[in-house]
């Protein structure tokens, strides 16, 4: 009885901690997590969030995009899935398809692709690794 609440607790804190990849940071290779990640540097390689992804003006990302929510406002090179709300700032510049529930994009925003809304976006779905570590932890 106590487990299954503690468990939930636990899931709950996970999901709601943020990561960050810091500006001047390259990464070659793929992301996946269950929380908030923010992206300033550069990441060459597929990133898999199943909360928010923001991508700071200084973000460069080479790959395929899924999450939960996303706010681009560097550039992007891969195609972009996101279960509820996208959001393209100012600054975004973005390569490739999308394909989302919500789109908001603001003035200046440069996006060169297509676009699929409304659309109902397939889970996210983390590898086993990051799945069964997520569940020893909890």
């Amino acid at each position: 009885m106590f487990s299954n609440k503690r468990a939930k607790t636990e899931a709950e804190e996970i999901s709601q901690s943020s990561n960050i990849i810091g500006k001047g940071t390259l990464i070659e290779g793929n992301i996946e997590t269950v929380a908030n990640i923010r992206i300033e540097g550069k990441v060459i390689g597929n990133i898999k969030s199943k909360s928010k992804l923001v991508l700071s003006d200084t973000s460069y990302v080479e790959g395929n995009i899924q999450a939960q929510n996303a706010e681009v406002s560097g550039e992007v090179k891969g195609t972009v899935e996101v279960s509820e709300l996208l959001v393209f700032k100012s600054t975004a510049i973005v390569k490739g398809d999308i394909i989302t529930s919500k789109l908001a994009i603001e003035s200046g925003a440069n996006f060169n692709g297509t676009t699929k809304m409304g659309a109902i976006v397939k889970e996210i779905s983390l590898s086993e690794n990051v799945s069964s570590r997520k569940e020893k932890s909890a």
